[in-house]
């Protein structure tokens, strides 16, 4: 059989019943007898090599693997900014295992500037991995990490930061950084539905857009995802106001009752070409002094009310010694009647309760039907138009500053950090 190399360009002629089958495509790794290629559509196939003629269109380059010392040397270009990217992991920064089919995150941070050489035109960029994970797997005690760790490179001097981060739970991690962070300096996460080995991949796209608003004169916590399906802009998205809408599409990310604080147009091609549009208000760079404030209380739920849903519930969780509760109810705030008492009984125990709304549109109001005033009466804090996982988190950290029941009701009315719009909103920017 013809000597294989990774990354070579083959064409196979395989004999079936069918006849001649002929398959060409890219050389791929592979732990098993097959030969494995990717096909110009992007999919990979296995192919036994038995009655398989294999012909080397094109050898790939042998390339000279750095070492850890060159790759951490990079030349320092005069009139760029300095930026930090901090790896979480997550599609963007992982590799496909060929001997699974599985996207694992695998990419350090280093790996993700060879790949993106672009990012290098834009800034004299550093870089840590703080976690190599999957983002389902990110906890509280894993934001206030990275919270630490943004705050130090900014005390250091970088000019701007990007999270890497999976997608999944992204928003979770946006809202916590924006809560426990006050920043001076751009604070940009990014991430990609498609990893980069698919024609597909939004990863450099996103990447490069992220790396833009980071050295733009914004001064917030931010989301920069695909705008669209194709390659032509990104959104910014307030980290408190973000979500993922879709499992895979590559425009999912969407702001939630809000506009996005802008877009990145992209040219392909031409770094020097790529603008900003911004539609919202927006913290400038150095208008606020660096802090940070990282406590949260870990020991708090998100419910989700059903039709039928127990609220013995709610005990299990006070039981198990949870400190804030956030019920994710129906329409304007609401849950079944007999949920009422059972909400009153923990609220007495000083373990506060606030009320968001599956609707994820709209804002908060207990005051139009009685199961809505009777749930006040018993005490519910109104979750204004956050979206519930950004009532989570807030809850989270505001418990971290303090335990006193009225100035947690006064903390989760207050707009921290853009998370309350205050009246309803469903616009978007084309």
């Amino acid at each position: 059989m013809t000597e294989l190399r990774e990354g070579d360009r083959i064409r196979i002629r395989k004999k079936t019943d069918r006849g001649v089958v002929v398959y060409e495509g890219i050389a791929m790794p592979t732990a098993s007898r097959n030969i494995v290629i990717k096909l110009d559509s992007g999919y990979n196939i296995g192919v036994r090599p038995g009655n398989a003629e294999i012909e080397v269109i094109n050898r790939a380059e042998v390339l000279k693997e750095r070492t850890t010392e060159e790759k951490r040397i990079r030349k320092v270009k005069e009139g760029l900014p300095v930026l930090s990217i901090l790896s979480t992991g997550g599609t963007i920064a992982s590799k496909v295992d060929y001997r699974t089919g599985a996207v694992s995150p695998q990419f350090s941070t280093e790996d993700i500037l060879e790949a993106i050489p672009e990012l290098g035109e834009i800034a004299n960029v550093r870089g840590k991995v703080i976690y190599s994970i999957l983002s389902e797997n990110m906890r509280a005690e894993y934001w206030r990490k990275l919270a630490a760790e943004v705050y130090n490179e900014i005390k250091n001097g970088a000019e701007g930061i990007i999270v890497t981060h999976g997608t999944d739970t992204m928003g979770y991690t946006a809202a916590a950084l924006s809560f426990m962070l006050q920043t001076p300096v751009p604070v940009v996460l990014v991430g990609s539905q498609r990893s980069a080995d698919r024609p597909s991949s939004d990863a450099a796209m996103n990447a490069i857009c992220a790396a833009k608003v980071a050295c733009s004169d914004l001064a917030e916590v931010v989301v920069v995802m695909h705008g669209s399906t194709s390659d032509e802009f990104c959104f910014i998205h307030r980290g408190t106001k973000v979500r993922k809408m879709h499992t895979s599409a590559r425009d999912a990310f969407q702001s939630v009752n809000e506009v996005p604080i802008g877009k990145v147009y992209y040219d392909t091609g031409d770094i020097a070409k790529i603008r900003f549009e911004f539609v919202s208000a927006y913290k400038k760079r150095g208008e606020k002094e660096l802090e940070l404030r990282d406590k949260l209380e870990e020991k708090c739920s998100l419910i989700k009310f059903y039709p039928g849903a127990d609220p013995a519930i709610l005990d299990l969780f006070v039981e198990q010694g949870y400190k804030g509760i956030v019920l994710e109810g129906t329409g304007l705030g609401h849950v079944s009647a007999e949920w009422t008492p059972t909400v009153a009984s923990v609220i007495k125990r000083g373990i506060p309760v606030v009320m968001t709304s599956q609707c994820l549109y709209g804002t908060i109001c207990d005051r139009v039907y009685d199961t809505g005033r009777d749930l006040l009466h018993a005490g519910i804090i109104e979750g204004d138009d956050m979206l519930p996982e950004t009532a989570l988190v807030k809850l989270m950290w505001v418990l971290g500053q303090t335990t006193d029941m009225e100035e947690v009701r006064r903390w989760m009315h207050e707009n921290v950090a853009g998370e309350i719009r205050g009246r309803s909103v469903k616009e978007s920017i084309s």
